[in-house]
């Protein structure tokens, strides 16, 4: 793999790198299933079951299950290597799929408690190709500026797809009824591993070896502990945004505007971020990326503040895209900081980690937001959300700090 600094490290760079175009692409055909089944899950239970807190169950147990599970999953992947344990992985969540489809899909629905069974279970079973990919991306080159391109173009690509799947899936329902996203979820996640898995670059990883086996147990038990505090600037990050997602809706409502001015304002947010993590790869950064962190998360603030005094969904837009400006560079970085802070067989897992941050902060948010909207206006909301994203900076930023000067004392005097 690429081991010689890059003096213009661009994406262009990044494409070039040994088997990068073929594996990226694999990636992100399977990680397009992320995007495409809880959307579909959710509208085939309702369908089938004619309750919307059957699908909501089902949902919540489905995402706890696909997050809070992922660093288990990232570690097996870490221990048996990316091919011993995708395939199984994709194989249990393909069939659980499939089974969930044939429940929703017969002439009489499931009982709700089977429906959530089988949505969980198929939820664990999540393949975690993203943070496995991150992994690729690290092995791939040693030239940390060229790995910050390298995440930025991953974040924004899965920003991408998470923008796109929902409204592939808003296509697909006027054809077919919603099962018919969820065969195509699972489709998508058998094709995107088998082409994942084949590649050179994944075949070189974790082949589970006696020299892997000796690093492996040579590592230090604490070789996670550094990537705490970039899995909770990801939390943050994922706090302020579940708050801002239910407090667009609940502000569009209270003004009379349609679903689909929601759905713009939000895609301004995700328009932010893309640009965002574009900037912020073609930036030659100088310093750890643990110190750019808290900027980055701090950065938030007073855009979502600025979201507070907006009248209406004209000027919320603009507040949100510059919002949006720093979650993929956040995330990117927290990444970046995560993999530089553990051993290189640690790597899937540190990302799982801060995947999992961002996501566990997405539900607590959304959660948070639903009691605040119950008695305060949505500009307290978005001034809550602001204050919740310079609080982890401040904390990220103290944690970074504290780290530095452990370090400088650990140095012997000359």
């Amino acid at each position: 793999m690429s081991s010689k600094p890059v003096t213009r490290p661009t994406y262009a760079v990044v494409l070039q790198l040994p088997y990068a175009r073929r594996t990226f692409a694999a990636a992100l055909l399977g990680r397009m299933s992320y995007g495409i089944v809880p959307l579909s899950v959710m509208l085939a239970v309702t369908r089938a079951t004619g309750s919307y807190a059957a699908a909501g169950t089902a949902m919540a147990l489905f995402g706890g299950t696909s997050v809070f599970l992922s660093p288990a999953r990232a570690a097996l992947i870490d221990r048996h290597g990316p091919r011993r344990a995708l395939v199984p992985m994709t194989a249990a969540y393909t069939a659980l799929l499939g089974l969930l489809t044939a429940l929703v899909s017969g002439p009489g629905a499931a009982a709700p408690p089977v429906l959530a069974a089988v949505t969980a279970a198929a939820g664990a079973c999540t393949p975690p190709l993203g943070p496995t990919m991150r992994a690729v991306w690290a092995r791939l080159t040693r030239d940390r500026e060229l790995l910050l391109r390298a995440y930025g173009l991953d974040g924004v690509a899965e920003e991408l797809l998470f923008v796109s799947g929902p409204l592939l899936v808003g296509g697909l329902v006027g054809l077919a009824p919603p099962a018919a996203g969820i065969v195509l979820g699972g489709c998508l996640m058998a094709a995107g591993t088998a082409g994942f898995v084949r590649s050179p670059a994944v075949r070189a990883m974790g082949h589970g070896d006696g020299r892997g086996r000796a690093r492996r147990a040579a590592a230090p038990r604490g070789a996670l502990r550094g990537v705490v505090r970039p899995a909770l600037a990801a939390a943050g990050v994922g706090l302020a945004l579940g708050v801002v997602d239910l407090v667009v809706v609940a502000f569009a409502e209270q003004r009379h505007y349609g679903d689909d001015a929601v759905a713009w304002t939000l895609a301004a947010l995700s328009a932010g971020s893309a640009v965002g993590g574009l900037f912020n790869g073609a930036v030659a950064w100088r310093g750890p990326a643990r110190a750019r962190l808290p900027l980055l998360v701090a950065g938030l603030a007073p855009a979502l503040a600025g979201a507070a005094l907006a009248p209406g969904l004209a000027t919320l837009a603009p507040a949100l895209a510059g919002a949006g400006f720093f979650v993929a560079p956040a995330l990117a970085t927290a990444y970046l900081a995560a993999d530089e802070a553990v051993v290189p067989e640690a790597r899937v897992r540190a990302g799982a980690w801060v995947n999992t941050g961002v996501n566990a902060g997405g539900t607590a948010g959304a959660a948070g937001a639903g009691l605040l909207l119950g008695g305060l206006p949505t500009a307290l909301c978005f001034t809550a959300a602001a204050a919740a994203a310079l609080l982890t900076a401040l904390v990220t930023a103290w944690g970074a700090a504290r780290t530095d000067r452990v370090g400088q004392e650990a140095v012997p005097a000359a």
